[in-house]
């Protein structure tokens, strides 16, 4: 059974830094690991499409399949983690307040914006144009050496896609309210590519991408009864395989 609960007082441990990212927008960066990256939803109904990469080795990176049939789950939430295609893991789900975040929706596209809300070009809007997932992760891989290449089935953070029983995917408003977060603790130095574009299957008829905030903290050590760790067999190996991959003794935290 999932455990998807959280603790609405968690303080985070010792501050490293915090930004805002508006509706809309792109962003890039290094998450280490031993830090725990907080994504907030500061107004409700947002959407982050996140893209994971190993700093060192670029081409390993989240591997949406692995993640799912080894947890046994087609959502995440706590206490999951995000496998890589190597078998080990990039980051946990320490806390949720949310409850359920897409893997399976994938991302907006310029023909999909511009059928559903027309049209606001560069020349007209300036940044206030409008945007779409796909082409916002194309722009931060490429800061990166990366490329379309690299674009693999990416997470929606915050969203909610149901699959009904006929095969039809359903997307359900209003799954995150305002306030709502998810740590992610890393357990890989990563670069992390996000989109707040709004999520391919949102039927809002209007352009209406809504802003996060990011927080990144440092982690608490990894306890004996970590939930994400111990959540099944998969996990301890993934976390067993990335501990050796750093030259560390997977036994340090038993």
């Amino acid at each position: 059974m999932t455990d998807n609960t959280s603790s609405k007082t968690t303080r985070p441990g010792d501050f490293i830094w915090q930004e805002s990212l508006p509706g809309g927008g792109h962003w890039s960066g290094v998450i280490r690991r031993g830090t725990v990256l907080r994504l907030t939803d500061v107004e409700g109904g947002a959407n982050v499409a996140m893209l994971i990469n190993n700093l060192e080795v670029k081409s390993e990176r989240y591997n949406m399949p692995d993640t799912l049939k080894a947890q046994k789950t087609a959502f995440l939430t706590r206490p999951n983690m995000c496998f890589s295609d190597m078998g080990r893991v990039m980051c946990s789900i320490i806390e949720d307040t949310c409850g359920w975040h897409d893997t399976i929706g994938g991302l907006s596209h310029a023909a999909l914006v511009h059928k559903k809300y027309g049209d606001k070009s560069y020349q007209e809007a300036h940044n206030d144009y409008y945007k779409n997932g796909y082409d916002s992760l194309l722009n931060e891989l490429g800061k990166w050496g990366l490329n379309a290449s690299d674009i693999m089935p990416n997470i929606n953070w915050f969203s909610k896609v149901r699959v009904e029983d006929d095969g039809q995917m359903t997307f359900v408003p209003n799954n995150s309210k305002a306030g709502d977060y998810v740590d992610l603790r890393f357990e890989m130095d990563s670069i992390v590519s996000l989109s707040t574009a709004q999520h391919p299957l949102d039927p809002n008829s209007e352009y209406a991408p809504k802003p996060i905030q990011l927080t990144v903290f440092k982690a608490q050590p990894v306890a004996q009864d970590d939930a994400s760790r111990l959540h099944r067999a998969e996990n301890e190996r993934a976390y067993y395989n990335t501990k050796i991959y750093y030259g560390e003794n997977p036994n340090d935290d038993i």
